[in-house]
């Protein structure tokens, strides 16, 4: 694996994970033009690494405004703590139906499907990264500073949305799940807060996932023996990449948020779905 590959990708990824703009499509394409296999367990590993680089930058760089949002009381924990885990379990209850459905319907029910077929489906993403900015876009024009918090509602309807994300790599999770705060009435910085805290949740499991993949698809005995030191170190590497490209991001993605600049992720969505089917 070419480490000056891996950069160019945690660059990538640091910024386009966090900005609404869909990290997965972009990496995805990015590996594809340097002739990767998305779809293999390590560039999948590499790209669960490159996530995790990013969680930890949205740890580091919303810490101080959720401890005052959620931190700040007992009761205000627990209420708060419970919208996350609600969010939480209504996206992994729907998004494992959804998956389910994807792989019976379109792929007749293949004991072998993994959701990370889709990847090689260059019209579906584009068709996914239109409709988030699309989504972007209309919650932009409705939203006039309203400054509501999450509350039960809400927090049902963005995992709900939440769970469309997962299948579709271009449906930005950061651009639906803020936009749908949005449209609710949730304030700009709470929508902002409640979705990459609902991102930070879900990341270890993901992590964990593909870390079973990859060892189930080189053998537990290549892990024994170290055989998987050329996949972990620059991985590694490209997290910290990634961590530090992520503060940026959040930085820029904070700025445009709050000064009614939002609309413009949008717009570069939908020409970004013009280039991916270009490329294709």
């Amino acid at each position: 694996m070419d480490l000056l590959h891996v950069f160019i990708l945690a660059i990538i990824q640091g910024f386009a994970e966090l900005l609404p703009v869909s990290s997965s499509a972009h990496v995805i394409l990015a590996e594809k033009l340097m002739g990767y296999d998305p779809s293999a367990p390590d560039m999948t590993f590499l790209l669960v690494m490159l996530h995790t680089g990013t969680m930890f930058a949205v740890i580091v760089y919303f810490w101080k405004s959720w401890k005052d949002t959620y931190f700040s009381s007992w009761e205000s924990f627990k209420r708060q703590a419970w919208y996350v885990v609600l969010a939480t379990l209504i996206t992994g209850v729907l998004g494992l139906a959804l998956q389910a459905l994807i792989k019976h319907v379109f792929f007749g029910g293949a004991s072998s499907f993994e959701i990370e077929h889709l990847f090689s489906n260059s019209k579906l993403m584009a068709a996914a990264l239109a409709a988030a900015g699309i989504l972007i876009i209309l919650s932009s024009r409705l939203d006039r500073g309203q400054q509501g918090n999450i509350n039960l509602r809400s927090a049902s309807i963005i995992g709900a949305v939440q769970a469309l994300c997962l299948p579709f790599r271009g449906f930005s999770r950061s651009g639906a799940t803020i936009s749908t705060g949005l449209f609710l009435g949730v304030s700009r910085q709470r929508a902002e807060e409640f979705s990459f805290a609902l991102a930070v949740v879900l990341t270890p499991a993901v992590i964990l996932k593909e870390l079973y993949r990859l060892v189930h698809a080189q053998g537990g005995q290549a892990v024994a023996n170290g055989q998987l030191s050329h996949v972990i170190t620059p991985s590694l590497l490209g997290m910290c990449f990634s961590f530090g490209a992520g503060l940026l991001a959040l930085k820029w993605l904070s700025s445009w948020l709050e000064h009614g600049r939002w609309h413009l992720f949008g717009l570069y969505c939908l020409g970004f779905a013009v280039v991916v089917l270009c490329i294709h």
